[in-house]
């Protein structure tokens, strides 16, 4: 279960994104368009790390894959991943940071991945403890089996191909799609993330795992 609250968030989270982007090698947009098509929560399992998979465009046809992570405080040895902090209405101050190099992140996406599961429940807390269900903007589906173990990417090394972001574990190599391709096929030993999206029935692999 993801919960959020009914409250600001300053700066926003585009506007910390349209001054991270340009830094970033697959990220070839105009920011002053930037646009979020929606987005979909995973779950941390310890409640501590808020994690959110965005979808976005910025003044052309691309779609752009961020997956970003929220904590309390700095993540330990990740600088290189920060997109900024914001000052949160109901939590303080949120440290937001490139999910690729956040362990929880990766732990969680390849246990969706590898388990074939889903986006988690989403939950929208007003100011007086009330709790509302909120469908997804973004619906994601692992092809992995229910009974597959999941592989261990906390410990991961973090780098960029081309337009992916390849995260290198022991046993498992996850390729996380920054812009995505419609027509992109996984390999045959790779179980991938598949999300659907808008009305228009949007597709797109947003991530590949192979766990050999």
């Amino acid at each position: 279960m993801a919960l959020m609250h009914q409250t600001t968030m300053a700066p926003s989270k585009l506007e910390l994104l349209a001054a991270w982007l340009p830094s970033q090698p697959w990220f070839s947009g105009d920011v002053s368009a930037l646009e979020s098509l929606g987005g979909f929560r995973l779950d941390d399992p310890a409640g501590e790390v808020g994690l959110e998979g965005m979808l976005l465009t910025a003044g052309d046809d691309t779609v752009y894959y961020v997956p970003l992570s929220y904590r309390g405080a700095p993540l330990e040895g990740g600088e290189d991943f920060l997109v900024g902090t914001s000052e949160h209405g109901v939590l303080g101050t949120r440290w937001i940071s490139d999910a690729a190099g956040d362990p929880v992140y990766r732990q969680a996406i390849a246990s969706i991945i590898a388990g074939g599961g889903r986006q988690a429940e989403e939950f929208v807390q007003d100011a007086s403890g009330n709790r509302v269900l909120r469908e997804p903007a973004v619906r994601v589906q692992g092809t992995g089996r229910s009974t597959a173990q999941s592989p261990e990417l906390a410990d991961a090394t973090v780098e960029q191909v081309g337009a992916l972001t390849r995260v290198s574990g022991d046993f498992a190599v996850l390729d996380i799609v920054r812009a995505l391709d419609p027509e992109l096929e996984p390999r045959e030993d790779q179980y991938f993330l598949r999300a659907s999206w808008g009305e228009h029935g949007g597709q797109a692999i947003l991530a590949m795992l192979y766990a050999g």
